[in-house]
């Protein structure tokens, strides 16, 4: 199959898109919204809907518009090869017969989300999976911040987990399903729309969270994270992943590995001994 996605259309906009929206323009990709701005994405220009859009909405305010191609948004989604996982995107896909003997494949449509494989902290996020699969093999997974699902994926083919898959962006959390369905994972594969600090709580023995600073340490302050036995903890910067760190020694949680890309992004795989169990009701 062809990318869907060639060329880009963007528009951004200031204020919050109410949830209810319906955009039934052909071209129509999809929406971001990150804080107080909101992004439309489309395939052709589409200067009308947006306009539309706004006279429907008179809180939002039209800020800038951008054209760029999907390779130059995404980072030339296609292939990838980390460790045994070999990363396919649909319209790459090459016959089944042509995975080599031991490789473990995923096929992943990225679309608009972040997470095609290529990124320090996703790559060291994978690898930490194959200590995962040494020590205990976990059944049951949690990936907070999940994007594209890459991570829910390959914990579901690696460690033949159940995995719950969670990001609060509606996009990416829309994302991750479809590359579920894609993958035919269905049955072990949950996604949902949900803050990591609030999803933590659930059961789960491994937590894989690609989070950025200030989120992680909310998920580390929730009582259900020192429940846990094992941990993928990444997406932190120096500062924050220091105190990620510092936290980690104080609950008890033993770091076992620390991968540091460029100077900048850091990767834990930690391991909780004792851990917490629920308090009765």
């Amino acid at each position: 199959m062809p990318c869907p996605y060639a060329e880009l259309f963007i528009y951004q906009l200031e204020g919050r898109l109410d949830p209810q929206t319906v955009i039934e323009a052909g071209a129509y990709l999809g929406h971001w919204q990150e804080e107080g701005s909101a992004f439309l994405f489309f395939s052709a220009p589409m200067p009308s809907v947006v306009d539309a859009v706004l006279r429907w909405q008179p809180h939002l305010r039209l800020i800038d518009s951008t054209h760029m191609p999907y390779d130059q948004w995404q980072g030339a989604a296609g292939i990838e090869q980390v460790g045994r996982f070999h990363i396919v995107a649909p319209w790459h896909a090459a016959p089944a017969e042509a995975t080599e003997a031991g490789q473990i494949p995923i096929l992943l449509d990225p679309g608009l989300v972040f997470g095609a494989g290529t990124h320090p902290t996703t790559r060291d996020c994978l690898t930490a999976l194959e200590l995962a699969a040494d020590c205990g093999r976990p059944k049951a997974v949690m990936d907070l911040g999940t994007g594209t699902g890459i991570l829910a994926l390959a914990a579901a083919r690696r460690l033949q987990a159940r995995v719950l898959a969670v990001d609060l962006n509606f996009l990416a959390a829309r994302t991750a399903a479809r590359n579920v369905r894609l993958n035919r994972l269905e049955d072990r594969i949950l996604t949902a729309q949900a803050r990591a600090e609030d999803a933590v709580d659930g059961p789960a023995d491994l937590v894989v969270a690609n989070l950025h600073g200030q989120a992680m340490l909310r998920t580390m302050e929730a009582p259900g994270f020192r429940r846990k036995r094992w941990f993928i903890l990444s997406g932190l910067m120096r500062s924050d992943a220091k105190e990620a760190r510092r936290r980690l020694s104080v609950l008890g949680i033993a770091t076992r590995e620390e991968w540091i890309r460029d100077g900048v992004w850091h990767t834990y795989y930690a391991e909780n001994r004792s851990p917490l169990e629920p308090s009765n009701p």
